[in-house]
């Protein structure tokens, strides 16, 4: 079949981090077709990436979103019906720009990439359109209002809930097709929809993982390590660690007193800093390269109360043959066995558990390990992701 040309529009640079875009643009490029991105850059976006991007896609154009611009377009927003998330990334550059570069270049389809970037999407003039989705911030603002950490995150989710809601349940009728990464996503979204006769156009596209980046590295582990890693200025990653470090790690003590806990991932809240008290807790902050922190821990803990979509740290944990204990929460839209693939606890007991039978038994971590890198290589191959995804792109331009 002939290349597609794909106009790829985000409210951020893809990155190592945001890891969906990066590896779908990276594979689609692989597979031929011509990619043009056109990225959002808000303050101290982390740009480390972008002369990757550049040799994966035809054309990479940046616009910049400055502070005064965001905190404009939430003040604007605020007694309106559009969600805070979809008003942030609000950009009459960008918009501009969008509809320059499409008078300038023919596209086969666009993709406009999660809540943040729906705004962008007015500006498309026609062109066969897929949203991608990710999650069903709905659904994930319901479980924050229920286990939100703090005040500040039950606040927020309270604020934009009602208006998110009827948002997302409109956008079956703006878009050819709309991603998610999982059924329970797909589900939240199809209940919202305003128009059930539509939910067709709802199509789950599981993440994957980069397996030749994240890959065992034949480093010696510690055998006394717990790692958890994520972003740890995202409330339900502080939520986790706090709940790892302050509720499940004590009972490890108990058995290990030896026992170290790192806190790997950017942008560490002030609570989650001021556990490094603890001489056994260390956090990193922003690392260059999780893998090392990852090929050397005994076990990864995934200690999730709520989420949406596929934890990305419990697939890269996965790929790198580290065992992992974790939630059903973090583990719902896997198709993972607990006791093969990983094991899994639902209380502080059950996971400080599950981490104290691998801490004392080297083949069973081997066992776990190796288990959870065959599931992903069968289950989470990004390539696989980019043939779905154009798959989805024929069909929406086909039905557009």
């Amino acid at each position: 079949m002939d290349p597609l040309r794909v106009l790829f529009i985000s409210p951020y640079l893809p990155s190592r981090i945001r890891v969906r875009p990066y590896n779908l643009i990276k594979y689609l490029a692989e597979r031929g077709h011509k990619i043009t991105l056109l990225a959002l850059v808000p303050p101290g976006e982390d740009d480390r990436d972008l002369d990757t991007l550049r040799a994966w896609c035809r054309e990479v154009q940046t616009v910049p979103l400055p502070r005064w611009r965001t905190l404009w377009n939430g003040l604007r927003a605020l007694p309106g019906p559009t969600p805070l998330q979809a008003a942030y990334s609000r950009s009459p550059e960008m918009g501009t720009f969008i509809r320059q570069i499409q008078a300038k270049q023919g596209f086969d389809v666009v993709h406009v990439e999660h809540l943040r970037g729906s705004e962008l999407s007015y500006a498309v003039n026609g062109t066969p359109t897929v949203f991608d989705s990710v999650d069903s911030i709905t659904l994930l603002f319901e479980q924050v209002l229920a286990a939100g950490p703090n005040w500040r995150s039950r606040l927020m989710a309270g604020l934009d809930l009602a208006r998110t809601r009827r948002y997302e349940g409109r956008l079956l009728t703006r878009y050819a097709r709309v991603l998610v990464t999982s059924p329970r996503d797909r589900q939240a979204l199809a209940n919202l929809s305003v128009d059930p006769d539509q939910n067709k156009r709802l199509v789950i596209l599981p993440n994957g993982v980069d397996l030749k980046y994240f890959s065992p590295m034949g480093l010696q582990r510690d055998p006394v390590t717990v790692i958890f890693t994520g972003k740890m200025s995202y409330h339900a990653n502080v939520a986790a660690a706090l709940d790892l470090a302050t509720k499940i790690m004590p009972l490890v003590w108990q058995q290990f007193p030896e026992a170290r806990l790192i806190i790997a991932g950017k942008d560490p809240s002030t609570e989650l800093l001021e556990l490094a008290a603890d001489p056994r807790i260390t956090i990193t902050g922003t690392v260059p390269d999780l893998r090392p922190y990852l090929a050397q821990a005994t076990v990864a803990v995934t200690p999730i109360r709520y989420g949406v979509g596929i934890q990305n740290k419990v697939l890269e944990a996965l790929a790198m043959a580290t065992p992992v204990v974790s939630t059903p929460q973090a583990t719902s839209a896997l198709q993972v066995q607990p006791g093969r693939d990983l094991l899994v606890g639902d209380t502080p007991q059950a996971i400080s558990q599950a981490i104290i039978t691998l801490l004392g038994d080297q083949e069973l971590r081997h066992q776990v390990g190796q288990a959870g890198r065959r599931y992903v290589e069968t289950y989470h191959d990004w390539q696989t992701a980019a043939e779905k995804l154009e798959q989805i792109y024929r069909e929406a331009m086909a039905t557009n």
